[in-house]
């Protein structure tokens, strides 16, 4: 006898599916298979979902929360990639012609998060394999290119100024969320240097600093900060 409980599970999965930009261009009948392949899962803060260079047979959709991506050098520390937010692929897919796929960095869950796991096997041969959702997998491919290429110009192009003005103009709640010293690592600067840099911003009009949380006060001069140092 069937659960009680399925057709309401299912229509739930349906309905969350259904709400993934991702997923917008498919009908009622490529929604149904999709769920069939689907399930829903809700994990807490600074679970590990997956660490680099191991191989997944599931793609992982990020459907509320937050995550990070973060590599680890020889020296074992820490290389902070980006943010994964709400209504986003969380998997790297590199290579179509390949049934699992491979986790090029780690990837912790920042707060209570509800993921999306996807055979990924069933789904190739489903939708990609079939055209479907192509033009949706390009979309996220290019996304996560301009966060590759911020990544490089944040670690090998831009000055400490360059640095903080990026992330407060693309970030800033989570600039506010996030406690002085861990921006200092991320942005791999010391919390003094952070500390000027916030100092001469706030001199300069740009932003305002309001019980320890930055308002921008001028986003234009904000962008141009590190917008220049990319043209030079």
């Amino acid at each position: 006898m069937r659960n009680p409980n399925y057709d309401r599970c299912r229509v739930s999965l349906k309905e969350i599916i259904q709400s993934q930009d991702f997923f917008n261009s498919l009908n009622e009948t490529e929604i149904d298979l999709l769920c069939e392949m689907t399930t829903l899962h809700c994990y807490g803060e600074n679970f590990i979902l997956h660490y680099e260079n191991n191989h997944t047979k599931e793609l992982l959709f990020l459907v509320s929360g937050q995550a990070r991506a973060y590599k680890i050098d020889k020296h074992d520390n820490e290389i902070f990639l980006y943010y994964i937010y709400e209504n986003s692929m969380i998997s790297e897919i590199s290579d179509l012609k390949a049934t699992t796929l491979y986790a090029y960095s780690n990837v912790e869950l920042v707060e209570e998060s509800q993921i999306l796991k996807i055979n990924y096997k069933r789904f190739k041969e489903k939708f990609l394999d079939e055209n479907i959702l192509c033009q949706a997998l390009t979309q996220e491919i290019v996304k996560r290119s301009s966060q590759l290429q911020s990544l490089i110009n944040r670690e090998f192009i831009f000055d400490a100024v360059s640095k903080v003005s990026m992330m407060l103009y693309d970030d800033l709640e989570m600039f506010n969320k996030l406690k002085r010293h861990d921006i200092s690592l991320m942005l791999h600067i010391q919390p003094a240097t952070l500390s000027r840099v916030l100092s001469r911003l706030k001199r300069n009009g740009i932003i305002d600093i309001i019980h320890g949380r930055v308002a921008i006060k001028d986003e234009g001069a904000l962008c141009e900060i590190y917008k220049d140092k990319i043209d030079d």
